[in-house]
């Protein structure tokens, strides 16, 4: 399960990602929120995804080939701090338009800082998603810088806010990068998603 990973294609545009053939789950979130890392996690590549100590280094869609199954997408982060506005304006352009767009879209992971309060630009990202009803999956990352207590007090607080928004809190899974916490449940959940995506007998 998740044997091989590999870099397809970089792009400003979804008109030109791959052919949407096969299941994609997409992982966003806030800019510094650990994406390059969990990512890389979960693939077993220390470098499949750029880590950089500066917010913002992804800046176009990544697309991944995981096993020639399904399509693990790497989306610029949100909330700029330090960019100039036009360039922010193209970036949310981007992402906006591919998020709405791609019809092969299973699942858009959103990553959430366990060491924070619900924090606004979160849940308005969160909310944004709901409003277009797109398959939604929350992601709490960096479990492994705090007590369990503390993470799982972020969570609840967070949890809380979901149910101001949606009738049912999305599914969440708490990670970490670095002790691994939630890999096994993250690639299950995954897979079942993908194995539900292929008809009887059109799984590769």
């Amino acid at each position: 399960m998740l044997k091989n990973a590999r870099f397809l294609v970089s792009n400003t545009d979804h008109r030109k990602c791959p052919a949407p053939s096969k299941p994609e789950f997409a992982f966003i979130g806030r800019s510094n929120v650990g994406k390059s890392s969990l990512i890389n996690m979960l693939t077993n590549h220390k470098h499949l995804a750029k880590i950089s100590g500066k917010p913002g280094k992804t800046q176009l869609i990544n697309h991944f080939s995981i096993d020639d199954r399904w399509f693990m997408v790497d989306l610029p982060g949100y909330g700029f701090a330090k960019v100039n506005k036009k360039l922010k304006a193209d970036w949310d352009k981007m992402i906006r338009a591919y998020l709405t767009e791609r019809e092969n879209l299973t699942a858009v992971f959103v990553l959430v800082d366990s060491r924070l309060p619900p924090q606004k630009i979160d849940l308005e990202f969160i909310q944004w998603c709901g409003q277009l009803e797109l398959p939604l999956v929350l992601l709490f990352t960096k479990a492994d810088k705090q007590s369990q207590s503390k993470t799982a007090e972020n969570v609840h607080l967070f949890l809380d806010e979901m149910e101001k928004l949606f009738v049912e809190a999305p599914e969440f899974f708490v990670t970490s990068a670095v002790n691994r916490q939630g890999r096994d449940e993250l690639i299950q959940f995954i897979e079942e998603n993908v194995t539900e995506w292929y008809e009887p007998g059109e799984v590769t």
